[in-house]
């Protein structure tokens, strides 16, 4: 339902060729794997389910591995409270004496 009325287009269509198959192999030449625009493609995605609230909770649920979810604060990867300084605005900057970077 959604992509017959998202999908369609308006009369802003730009003309021409819909199918290329100029980069597909000629006979006689070094063969690469290449799929023509004409031939049948599989697609896995069930078109009336696939914008439903139940497709969605399946993915959520796909998607969350329990065994990653920390439940209490992260790892120690903090600082303890203060440790941290700030760097200063000209620390590890090369002393400005006007000669180029590259001029050595």
């Amino acid at each position: 339902m959604y992509e017959q009325q998202n999908d369609q287009t308006g009369g802003d269509i730009p003309t021409g060729d819909k199918g290329d198959n100029s980069y597909t192999s000629r006979s006689g030449q070094y063969q690469i794997p290449v799929q023509k625009d004409e031939a049948p493609v599989n697609d896995p995605i069930d078109a009336r389910t696939a914008d439903s609230d139940e497709q969605l909770a399946r993915d959520e649920q796909e998607a969350i591995d329990s065994d990653n979810v920390i439940s209490s604060r992260t790892r120690g990867a903090t600082k303890q409270a203060g440790t941290y300084a700030e760097p200063g605005d000209e620390e590890g900057l090369p002393e400005n004496d006007g000669t180029s970077a590259i001029r050595q």
